[in-house]
C-alpha cells in the first residue's frame, strides 16, 4: 500500500502561506509594478518632449512669419507691420502670443520686451524659458540676416505654456488606463505562470508521495519534471542511496547480532538442562562451570554490542570531547587487565610516559577502545607470550604489540568488518576491532593494522593534534 500523500506541517498544502507559487507573486509584484511606472514615466516624458518640439517648431515659424516682413530703407532695418497683421499675429484662443523684433538698439516691434536668452547661441534658433509680464513662457530667438542691413536682426517670439500643460494633463490621463490595462495582463500573465510552474511541482510531489519507499531505492528521474527541480531529485536520490546502505548495514548488524545471540543461548539452555538432570555432584559442577563460562562470553558479546551502538551514537554528535590526559588513561586500563595477563602467563607491558600526553576525546570511550586493543592481543596472542602498550608523542601514537600469529595482510580490513573473525573457533565476538574503528573515526584519528616488530600484530592509533593543524 503506497504511503498517505505528503502534507505540510503548520498548515494545508493548497492555503499558500508558505508555498512557493506566494513566494514568486510576491517577488515578482513589486518589480513588475516599479517597472510598469518606469513605463508610464518614460511615455509620459517621451510624449511631453515630442509635443513640445511641435509648439517650439511653431514658435519658429512665427518667427519666420515676422522675419519675412523685414525690410531696408534709406539703410536702416524697418519692418512692414500693421495693426491688423499684429492683431493676426498674437491672435490665440487659449496662449497670449508676444512677438519682438530688436535690431541693435532698437525695437522694431513688440509692446511687451522678451528677455533675450542666457546664451545668444549661433546661428539657428535658440529655445528657452523666460517670463513676460509676470507669466511663464516658452520663447524663441532667431538671428534672421536682411538684405542690404548692417547686422542681422533678432526675432524673439514667447507664448504662455497653457495648451502645453493641457497637453501634458490629456498625455498622462490617456496613458493611465493603457499602463493600468499592462499591469491587468502582466498580472493575468503572472498568475497564468505560477500556475503552471506550481501544477509542475505539484505533479512531481505527488508522484514523490507515491512512490513505495520499501525497500528503499532510487527515485525515477520522468523527463517531464522541471529542469529546477532535478538538482533536488538528484539530491534525494543520493540520500536515498546512504539511507539504504545505513539500512542494510543496520539489517545485516541486527541479523549478525540475533545469530551471535542465538549460539551461546541455545548453548546455555543445553547446559543448564544437562546440569538439571545430573545427579552427580562433580559432573552437575563442571555442567555449572560451563555455564559460567556461557554466561561470560554472552555478557561479553552483548558489552561489545551496547559500546558499539554508543559508539555509533557518538558519532552523531551527542557526546562531547574534553581534554584528557592519554598516558594516565592507559596506564589505568592495563591495570585492569594485569590479573588476566598474570594468568595466562602473559607479559604485558607499557612504554611510555606517566602522564602529560593531552588530547581531546571522551574518556569512556577512549577506554573502551585501548582495552579492546589490549583484550583482542590477549586473547589472540601466544601463551606465555608478551603484549606491550606503547604511546609516541609527536604526533600522538599509540601502539599496540604482540607476538601471536598475526593477521595476514589482506585480512586487515575484514577483520575491521562486525562479527568478521579469522578464528572461529576462539571465544571472541568480532566486535573488538570495529568498535575500535568506529572510536577512533569518532576522535578523528587513524587506526590501521600492520605486522609487529615482535612477529604479531601491530595495532597503531594516530591522534589529531590538540590545537586542531
Amino acid at each position: 500500500m503506497s504511503p498517505a500523500p505528503w502534507r505540510r506541517r503548520g498548515g494545508h498544502a493548497g492555503d499558500g502561506s508558505h508555498s512557493l507559487r506566494s513566494l514568486l507573486l510576491r517577488r515578482l509584484w513589486l518589480p513588475l509594478l516599479l517597472l510598469l511606472l518606469a513605463s508610464a514615466v518614460a511615455s509620459y516624458a517621451l510624449a511631453r518632449h515630442y509635443a513640445g518640439q511641435v509648439y517650439d517648431r511653431w514658435l519658429w515659424d512665427s518667427a519666420m512669419s515676422l522675419a519675412q516682413l523685414l525690410y531696408v530703407h534709406e539703410g536702416e532695418t524697418a519692418i512692414a507691420m500693421t495693426d491688423a497683421t499684429a492683431r493676426m499675429f498674437r491672435w490665440d484662443t487659449v496662449d497670449q502670443v508676444q512677438g519682438q523684433v530688436v535690431d541693435g538698439a532698437r525695437t522694431l516691434f513688440g509692446d511687451h520686451p522678451i528677455p533675450a536668452p542666457a546664451q545668444a547661441g549661433g546661428d539657428g534658433p535658440v529655445y528657452y524659458d523666460t517670463d513676460v509680464d509676470g507669466q511663464p513662457v516658452r520663447a524663441v530667438q532667431v538671428a534672421v540676416p536682411v538684405p542690404g542691413a548692417a547686422q542681422p536682426v533678432r526675432v524673439r517670439v514667447s507664448e504662455t505654456r497653457i495648451k502645453r500643460h493641457r497637453l501634458e494633463q490629456r498625455l498622462l490621463l490617456s496613458s493611465l488606463p493603457l499602463q493600468a490595462l499592462v499591469l491587468l495582463l502582466a498580472a493575468v500573465a503572472l498568475r497564468w505562470g505560477t500556475a503552471a510552474v506550481a501544477g509542475n511541482v505539484n505533479r512531481a510531489t505527488q508522484r514523490l508521495a507515491a512512490f513505495d519507499v520499501h525497500p528503499l531505492r532510487p527515485l525515477p528521474l520522468h523527463g517531464d519534471s522541471p529542469r529546477e527541480l532535478q538538482p533536488a531529485l538528484d539530491a534525494i536520490n543520493t540520500l536515498i542511496g546512504r539511507l539504504a546502505a545505513t539500512q542494510q548495514q543496520q539489517q545485516r548488524f541486527v541479523a549478525n547480532a540475533a545469530h551471535q545471540l542465538r549460539t551461546p543461548l541455545a548453548a546455555l539452555q543445553v547446559r543448564l538442562d544437562s546440569a538439571l538432570r545430573e545427579t552427580d555432584p562433580d559432573a552437575r559442577q563442571a555442567a555449572l562451570g560451563a555455564v559460567l563460562d556461557g554466561l561470560t562470553r554472552l555478557h561479553h558479546l552483548t558489552h561489545q554490542i551496547l559500546m558499539l551502538n554508543r559508539s555509533e551514537t557518538a558519532g552523531s554528535g551527542s557526546v562531547q570531547l574534553r581534554p584528557l590526559d592519554l598516558a594516565q588513561l592507559c596506564r589505568d586500563t592495563l591495570e585492569r587487565h594485569a590479573d588476566r595477563a598474570i594468568a595466562q602467563g602473559t607479559d604485558l607491558g607499557y612504554d611510555g610516559p606517566e602522564q602529560g600526553l593531552q588530547l581531546l576525546g571522551e574518556a569512556q570511550l577512549l577506554r573502551e577502545m585501548v582495552g579492546n586493543l589490549i583484550d583482542n592481543a590477549l586473547r589472540y596472542g601466544r601463551r606465555d607470550g608478551q603484549v606491550t602498550l606503547s604511546l609516541s608523542p609527536s604526533p600522538l601514537t599509540l601502539y599496540v604489540d604482540d607476538d601471536g600469529p598475526g593477521i595476514p595482510a589482506d585480512e586487515h580490513d575484514r577483520v575491521l568488518e562486525r562479527f568478521y573473525r579469522l578464528d572461529t573457533q576462539g571465544d571472541g565476538c568480532g566486535l573488538g576491532l570495529s568498535i575500535v574503528s568506529e572510536i577512533a573515526n569518532l576522535h578523528g584519528a587513524l587506526f590501521r593494522l600492520a605486522r609487529s616488530p615482535a612477529g604479531g600484530v601491530r595495532a597503531t592509533v594516530v591522534f589529531p593534534p590538540l590545537d586542531g593543524r
